[in-house]
This record gives C-alpha cells, sequence and structure tokens, in this order.
C-alpha cells in the first residue's frame, strides 16, 4: 500500500456540504480495478474518481489527464459531477492544462472537453443515445410513481446519455419539490422530474435569484428508490431536451438538491451546437489516503 494524495469535493456548490460530494484520489497508479471499487464502496458516496496519466492514444488526442469513475458496486465511463469535481481537484493539485482555460479529460467515453468560466468549470453535454417522447405507458407509470395526475404532467422525453434517464416536466418547481415517489411503482426507472421556478409558460422565466427550473433525479439504489443531489449527467440531457424543445432558452440555471437540504446551482449554455454543463467545487477534505 502507498500513501496518496486525496481530496473530498463538493460540486456544483461554491459553499462546501451544499452540492455533491465526490473522492478524488490523484495518484491512482498501479491500483486494481478491485481496489479502485474497494474504495469506492468503502467511501459510502455516490462516486469515487481516480486520477491517472492519458494513454498514449490519448495523450496524443490532446488529454491532460485520464480518470476512471466508480459507483458503489460498478465502473462508470462517465458521470457529470465527478468529471467536474476531478477536474477542480487535479487543477488544485497544481495541474497544467496544454491550453490555458481549457483542459481535456480521458475517459471511458473518450475524450471530454472542459471549459473554465471565471471560478467554476463546465464540461462539454455528451450526445443522446436516445430521445424523443417516452411511452404513454411509461408515461402514466410515472405520474402514478410520483403521485401526481397525469395532465400534471406537460412535457416528457428520454433523456439517454448513458444513464437510462426519462424526463419529464411537471407544472410548477412547488409541485417537483412537494413529490413523495413511491419506490415500488418506479422500481427500475430513472426518472428526471424539472418544474419551472419562473412563470409558468414563459420560457426562460426566471425567480428572485435567477433560477429557472428545479431539478430532482430518482433512480434504483441500495434500498429501493434513491435520489441523488445534483445530477450533472441528468441536467446535460434535460439541457438538450428542453432547449431543442423550445422550452428553455440557451442559458439558465437550475436548482438541484433542495428536498435534500442541499443548493446545487447547474450553470447551462449553449454555445452555436454545443451545451455546456457548469458549476463551482470547492475542497472540503485534502490529505492522503492508504491505498
Amino acid at each position: 500500500m502507498h500513501q496518496r494524495p486525496f481530496q473530498q469535493v463538493d460540486v456544483f456548490t461554491a459553499t462546501p456540504y451544499l452540492g455533491n460530494p465526490l473522492a478524488v484520489v490523484l495518484d491512482g497508479a498501479g491500483l486494481s480495478t478491485e481496489a479502485m471499487q474497494q474504495f469506492t464502496n468503502w467511501t459510502n458516496l455516490s462516486e469515487a474518481a481516480f486520477v491517472l496519466p492519458p494513454t498514449p492514444e490519448g495523450r496524443a488526442a490532446g488529454a491532460d489527464y485520464r480518470v476512471r469513475i466508480f459507483c458503489p458496486g460498478r465502473e462508470l465511463p462517465f458521470a457529470g459531477h465527478p468529471t467536474l469535481g476531478t477536474c477542480h481537484a487535479w487543477l488544485q493539485a497544481g495541474g497544467q492544462p496544454r491550453t490555458p482555460g481549457r483542459i481535456v479529460q480521458e475517459c471511458g467515453v473518450g475524450l471530454v472537453p472542459l471549459r473554465q468560466d471565471g471560478e467554476r468549470l463546465a464540461f462539454a453535454a455528451p450526445p443522446l443515445i436516445r430521445s424523443g417522447p417516452l411511452a404513454e405507458d411509461d408515461v402514466q407509470r410515472i405520474a402514478r410513481g410520483l403521485g401526481v395526475a397525469r395532465e400534471d404532467i406537460l412535457h416528457h422525453a428520454w433523456c439517454d446519455n448513458g444513464p437510462n434517464w426519462r424526463g419529464v416536466m411537471l407544472r410548477s418547481a412547488e409541485q417537483v419539490l412537494a413529490l413523495q415517489p413511491d419506490a415500488a411503482v418506479l422500481a427500475g426507472l430513472d426518472v428526471g422530474v424539472v418544474g419551472p421556478r419562473g412563470k409558468v409558460g414563459v420560457v426562460g422565466a426566471s425567480d428572485a435569484e435567477g433560477i429557472a427550473f428545479e431539478v430532482r433525479a430518482f433512480f434504483p439504489g441500495n434500498n429501493g428508490l434513491a435520489e441523488d443531489p445534483v445530477t450533472g449527467s441528468l441536467n446535460a440531457a434535460l439541457a438538450q431536451w428542453l432547449i431543442g424543445a423550445g422550452l428553455a432558452p440557451t442559458r439558465y440555471v437550475a436548482s438541484q438538491g433542495t428536498a435534500l437540504g442541499r443548493a446545487g446551482r447547474v450553470h447551462v449554455e449553449q454555445d452555436g451546437e454545443q451545451i455546456w454543463i457548469g458549476g463551482s467545487s470547492v475542497t472540503c477534505m485534502r490529505g492522503e489516503v492508504r491505498l
């Protein structure tokens, strides 16, 4: 075993303990997949990331570093909040990108560009694997599982960018925050719920805090249904759906985690054909781990 530099980072927040935490081992060299998975399970966090040198192919294509991302029980080819959190930790530890203000991460899905916007980082949203409206049977099941009337689901779509998110829009943020989903009805589904915080029916309307939408993410967990505090992959998929359908402006802020006592803020911006998903990160713990 070796002492390895480590950070625990809170993502999608500038205030510690109000976002989504991530464990980052900044030197994963020599660790087996089994050791990475064991450590991830031990952290009791939703994800842990292990930084490695780029592969020769990745380096030739411009990668600044490589990361392997794990959640309890399995490795992930990509995830949003680990991408931002790992990049933040790498920069905090002295990482120097080849191009100032632009970082290229190598991971299971290939190369992921990131950019710096002041204190915030943003990643390029990966393309949707599946889009288009959900089957009506799915919509009715989701309505039952969320405890809302079918007519309260104003819009719906596949938001599959790796995780098989099914996205639904409710009438308001207040309705989203009041949800008490039925784990038995929603068993096996990854469901993203969004509701406007501004004036209903006005695209781009924001509330007094400048927030356009409230988001919640429900997915199968070890004890039935779990809720994620702030979800990069879901917000990336929602942004592509909502902007593409004219349900959101090309630049907005979404809130997530309110129902869990968090205050996640996800900054969305379309630049040409590319949608960027950004947020602040803050290091809450720094030290070494024995692995």
